[in-house]
């Protein structure tokens, strides 16, 4: 595994939960928030289905950047969206700065 797919590992139920309840709680304000769930789902099952092989991620990672403009978080944002937003941003950093997404 690499330090990218440790990250989502250890913080997949978090991170299932946060993008699944961002869209129950600001779905009707931030639209943007069910495609976010969207990309996260692609993401965790490609790698789920690569078991342990590289897989390409980056476009739905860049997509997820996007969404969310530069993982900034909204003024009416709650706990579980800016906790979601930031793991999701740290999830890229670590992206980023492997040699993984070189590979892609």
């Amino acid at each position: 595994m690499t330090a990218f797919t440790d990250y989502l590992t250890d913080h997949a139920e978090q991170l299932d939960l946060g993008t699944l309840a961002i869209t129950r709680a600001h779905g009707t304000h931030h639209p943007e928030v069910f495609e976010i769930r969207k990309r996260y789902e692609t993401i965790r099952d490609r790698i789920a289905l690569a078991d342990g092989a590289q897989t390409q991620i980056g476009e739905e990672l860049a997509r997820i950047r996007s969404l969310t403009n530069g993982y900034t978080i909204p003024d009416d944002a709650c706990p579980t969206l800016a906790a979601t937003y930031r793991m999701l941003e740290e999830a890229h950093r670590i992206y980023e700065s492997t040699d993984e997404r070189r590979i892609q």
